[in-house]
């Protein structure tokens, strides 16, 4: 099949200056961290983008005394002067959307098209739709007193979209944060950070503390944090979740998933075949909702099996600031590794590897789009989270067929299902035990629309009215 040649088409780097050395951001002022630093780099490079404090057990108390102490005048504020420094906020990020797409694609790894037209975009919508809640808590159903102090630790994969969903609905709400930003990509919370002084956001009303695992557990076992939000691993999942037990703290928790998108054989197979590749292979399969188990319906497996290695082919896995490119580079040689580590274990166990021909940078972290078939459900690669581009393919013969081994996993986040008949799309959400389920599309997501799991998925919603509910004393 002939490819399409494109000649390269990169964003411009000069858009993002970025200094040699961060600090933690605390009361409204960048300051030092105690802890040793560390380096953030350049996942398609490995070139080291900066150095960045680390802070600790008494940066964290720092971090916490300070928003306790804005939480008073925060708190109260009329919703609608909160929801003024919402929109502004909101208004910056697109003001700055170009720079912060930029710097998302350089500490990621993550293509520009999708930092550009899906990360950033959803930052600020998630900004507008909650300053649109915050003069109108009454109305939502969950009263309207603030927890206090939250503390929020978020994941690597959707750097700046993960802060906002937790930022966002936390101020709305009225509570103050202090926010921790995974260590290998967190240049955009610092930038925020800097959002934040421009929009002229009262002192210690945000704070972004930097560090690796032992800075997040010190913000989650903080006693004057009323309030902790986890997006990550279920294994740290638990860890937090024991640290809060027995504390009072409110707690949500977003952790793994292996996601089911099912192909029923009615399926326009051409629109399938994009939405299984937007499942699985959009932000290189760093995804906790990704679609990684493809149910396909034993007619059709030849001919969408087929279609679907034609569309590989045409994929571009390169420069993640080339605007032509649809997979970048993992985000880091730990999570490569791992890939690694699983895709070896997939085919000692059985399964079918197959790629498409493409060749990979020399410096960098890098995975080509794979697939396996002859997967079984007892196949670690249909059970485990591999968190990259890797699709697991299964088959199936009636629609009950299709549930039971969709729901035969530890997780529940979502699920896709692919038909023409509406009432099969009924049938089949209403038995699979996945917190979204998409039908006819994938990876769909929306402020006002909630999202969260089941089971060893996590527990709690995000986004939406939903999202409100996490925020305040109900």
């Amino acid at each position: 099949m002939a490819i399409f040649e494109y000649a390269p088409a990169p964003e411009s780097r000069d858009l993002v200056d970025i200094k040699a050395s961060y600090g933690l951001f605390i009361d409204g002022e960048f300051v030092d961290g105690a802890g040793a630093p560390f380096k953030t780099v350049n996942p398609a490079t490995e070139e080291t983008l900066a150095e960045v404090a680390t802070a600790s057990a008494d940066d964290v108390d720092r971090a916490v005394r300070a928003a306790r102490k804005a939480f008073g005048g925060w708190s109260a504020l009329p919703g609608a002067e909160r929801a003024k420094y919402l929109f502004r906020i909101a208004r910056i990020i697109q003001e700055r959307a170009r720079e912060l797409a930029v710097l998302e694609s350089l500490d990621n790894g993550k293509p520009i098209r999708e930092s550009r037209d899906v990360d950033v975009p959803l930052v600020a919508a998630h900004f507008f739709y909650y300053a649109g809640w915050a003069d109108k808590l009454e109305y939502a159903g969950f009263g309207t007193k603030p927890l206090g102090v939250a503390g929020q630790v978020i994941p690597w994969n959707f750097p700046l979209l993960m802060l906002a969903w937790k930022i966002a609905p936390a101020l709305a709400c009225g509570n103050t944060v202090v926010l921790k930003p995974a260590e290998t990509t967190p240049l955009s919370a610092l930038w925020f950070a800097d959002i934040c002084r421009q929009a002229e956001l009262p002192p210690g009303v945000v704070n972004i503390v930097t560090g690796a695992g032992e800075t997040g557990a010190a913000v989650v076992g903080h006693p004057e944090v009323d309030k902790v939000a986890f997006t990550g691993s279920t294994e740290v999942g638990r860890i937090i979740a024991r640290a809060v037990a027995g504390t009072g703290k409110k707690l949500t928790l977003e952790l793994g998933g292996k996601a089911a998108n099912i192909v029923f054989e009615d399926a326009a197979i051409d629109q399938a075949v994009e939405g299984i590749v937007n499942g699985i292979f959009f932000n290189q399969g760093h995804v906790c909702c990704a679609g990684s188990r493809l149910l396909v319906q034993e007619s059709v497996q030849e001919e969408l099996l087929a279609s679907l290695k034609r569309r590989l082919a045409t994929l571009r896995v390169g420069d993640p600031l080339d605007k032509n490119t649809d997979v970048g580079a993992i985000n880091s040689a730990e999570q490569l590794a791992k890939i690694r580590e699983l895709s070896a274990v997939g085919e000692s166990e059985g399964a079918e590897r197959w790629s498409p021909a493409c060749e990979l940078p020399e410096r960098g972290f890098w995975f080509p789009p794979t697939i396996f078939t002859g997967v079984a459900q007892s196949h670690t690669i249909a059970r485990d989270e591999i968190f990259g581009p890797v699709l697991s393919v299964l088959t199936f013969r009636t629609p009950a067929e299709a549930v039971e081994k969709a729901n035969n996993t530890p997780y529940g986040l979502s699920a896709g299902i692919w038909t023409e008949k509406g009432s099969r799309i009924l049938w089949m959400a209403d038995k699979l035990r996945a917190g979204v389920v998409w039908a006819n599309t994938f990876n769909k997501f929306d402020p006002a629309s909630p999202f969260g799991g089941y089971k060893e998925s996590g527990y709690g919603r995000e986004g939406g009215l939903h999202g409100l509910e996490a925020y305040l004393d109900v």
